[in-house]
């Protein structure tokens, strides 16, 4: 019998199966406009890290009707650095505010010394890294006062350092702080091909009871210099079918899960952001109606 997992989700206080949408303040009309047309909103923590102003104004408009989640990108959870408490602080006031339903940031780096740098850079997956990492998650989550979800990222090389694949490295980070999982079903795409690795065993082997919020998003197409195929996670189209097909994939096996659609570039209208999240609204109460234990395909 194939056992869905249900892990650490088992005792959320919201409704797995949710499907949102990443906060744009272009589509502020059009959100309002109508009746609800997705289930919750992500906002970029960095966005809303001042004190007032329209963000703000949206923000709190937003959260009186809906659920919110909040997205670091900048706290640089690997870099060989301390982390920033001045930023940390801000984005504790940011949380404390607005009462999200999740806080995620990304498995990266994005500082070193006294640069920021504007990109989320990958990891030599090791000891020391690890260390690194879980020391940052002990920092953050006991500062935040709320668990953090860690992100899987999207990846076009490996280290030659590396001494564990990433989901043996993912794995033991949960397992030494408390931390939670997003798992990017995109960047898990975009990484596979990149590095000639098959996806759904990726899948397949990934921690998925420590998984509390799955992204979704749309990639674009390359080649290297030898002409292998390339894929860029830009976030800037929908959400590809082989990438739907490796979340309904991941669907079967961990039970809904609050899905998230990411449209960061090319932005389309938010009738387009709500089609998507639409697609993964139906997965997330297909699988919900199925039974708890199945037989294996």
């Amino acid at each position: 019998m194939n056992q869905i997992y249900r892990g650490d989700v088992a005792s959320l206080a919201y409704p797995p199966a949710l499907a949102g949408v990443g906060l744009k303040r272009e589509h502020a009309t059009a959100i309002f406009a109508g009746p609800p047309a997705v289930d919750f909103f992500e906002a970029h923590a960095e966005n809303y890290m001042g004190d007032g102003g329209p963000p703000h104004a949206l923000l709190a408009r937003i959260r009186a009707s809906y659920q919110v989640s909040i997205h670091g990108v900048g706290l640089s959870i690997g870099a060989a650095r301390p982390l920033d408490r001045a930023h940390l602080d801000r984005l504790k006031k940011l949380i404390d505010r607005y009462q999200p339903f999740q806080f995620s940031e990304h498995l990266a780096w994005s500082s070193h010394a006294e640069v920021y740098l504007n990109d989320l850079l990958p990891l030599p997956y090791n000891e020391e890294t690890l260390q690194r990492v879980c020391d940052h998650i002990d920092q953050a989550q006991e500062i935040l006062g709320i668990r953090m979800l860690l992100e899987n990222p999207s990846t076009y090389l490996s280290f030659a350092t590396a001494t564990m694949t990433e989901i043996e490295f993912l794995r033991r980070a949960v397992r030494r702080s408390g931390c939670g999982l997003l798992l990017d079903v995109n960047n898990v795409y975009v990484s596979a091909i990149n590095q000639g690795v098959e996806p759904n065993e990726y899948i397949d082997a990934f921690p998925l009871e420590h998984v509390g919020e799955i992204h979704l998003g749309g990639f674009a197409k390359d080649a290297d210099d030898d002409g292998a195929p390339l894929l860029i996670d830009d976030h800037g189209a929908a959400v590809a079918e082989a990438v739907w097909g490796l979340y309904r994939r991941t669907l079967a096996r961990i039970g809904p899960i609050p899905t998230l659609i990411e449209w960061d570039n090319n932005v389309p209208a938010f009738s387009a952001l709500a089609a998507e999240a639409a697609k993964a609204k139906s997965a997330l109460v297909a699988e919900a109606n199925r039974p708890l234990f199945r037989s294996a395909a």
